[in-house]
């Protein structure tokens, strides 16, 4: 299971309920609260994700990826979608046979076009999950039901 930083609580809720391994998806530059600020347009996450073609580097690789045949990738939800490192991410692997299942936490917006934008930058051919909405708030019996209904 993998995660961008915002959704952490509930990546290790679903580790936890899966028994699976658990991958944090780090920026190689870390985000400060400042580069954060929806509200500056200057941000350095405004600044990303008002451009399509921003990949910002990650920390590390996972080198075992080979290994997982289903693939939780966790994250906010930044200005509709996904954030840009999220295509960096998958755009870094061939997930060609693996089931991807995208989650993602948000003050209370949907999806947005997060589906697109990470079909797209998907390397190999996967069968997607559609995304799905959890917050820390969720019981395990709601994690566990909506696990569940993915039939994995």
């Amino acid at each position: 299971m993998l995660f961008l930083g915002g959704c952490e609580a509930v990546a290790q809720r679903l580790s936890q309920l899966l028994h699976a391994d658990l991958f944090e998806i780090k920026p190689e530059t870390p985000y400060t609260e400042a580069d954060l600020d929806w509200h500056d347009a200057k941000s350095r996450s405004t600044i990303e994700m008002n451009d399509p073609s921003s990949r910002p580097a990650i920390a590390e690789k996972l080198d075992t990826m080979d290994q997982y045949n289903v693939v939780l990738v966790g994250f906010p939800i930044w200005w509709h979608t996904a954030p840009t490192i999220i295509s960096t991410f998958l755009e870094s692997y061939d997930f060609s046979g693996k089931t991807m299942v995208p989650f993602f936490t948000s003050g209370g917006g949907g999806t947005g076009k997060s589906d697109e934008d990470m079909h797209a930058a998907c390397a190999g051919t996967a069968t997607w999950k559609p995304s799905h909405r959890l917050t820390s708030a969720d019981s395990d019996q709601e994690l566990s039901a909506w696990i569940d209904s993915l039939a994995l």
